[in-house]
């Protein structure tokens, strides 16, 4: 009788199969290194690796779970604390509008500095106390530096 290709490639494969499986089967697996040194495994024999199996620990597969489910907890509590950290829309609005109202303020007071011929403060009795040149300078210097800090763009 004839053979076919298909058929011969079909016993082939099938004879490998069972070659393969009886070295399962054996419960003996081999390592080793070829001449390229790419590590190989099957049925040659250099290094033999002894394969051992148990059965699992519940208790310690439920504590490996416990701990990532924890985890995870930890994790979206400190997205949710982050979160709540960040101001809201309203209360950008709110903190832009004081910026805006200090920069004014702010620079009016400038203006008065510059062009007021005598600076003064008032003392805890409610009366004028002028500003030697040093304090004058001192005084504009402070809110020229509030002007830069709140009228930023």
């Amino acid at each position: 009788m004839k053979r076919n290709r298909s058929t011969t490639c079909a016993l082939l494969l099938a004879g490998m199969a069972m070659a393969g499986s009886v070295a399962v089967f054996a419960g003996e697996i081999y390592k080793w290194t070829d001449a390229e040194g790419t590590v190989q495994s099957g049925a040659a024999s250099e290094e033999r690796l002894t394969i051992s199996s148990g059965p699992t620990d519940p208790d310690r597969v439920r504590d490996i779970v416990q701990a990532r489910n924890d985890a995870r907890a930890t994790r979206r509590d400190a997205q949710a604390a982050m979160q709540a950290e960040e101001p809201t829309a309203e209360e950008l609005r709110a903190a832009e509008q004081e910026r805006a109202e200090k920069c004014n303020t702010y620079k009016e007071r400038l203006q008065k500095f510059v062009t007021s011929r005598r600076l003064y403060r008032e003392d805890e009795n409610g009366e004028r106390v002028y500003l030697d040149e040093e304090e004058t300078i001192a005084a504009r210097t402070r809110v020229q530096e509030q002007v830069v800090e709140y009228c930023k763009t």
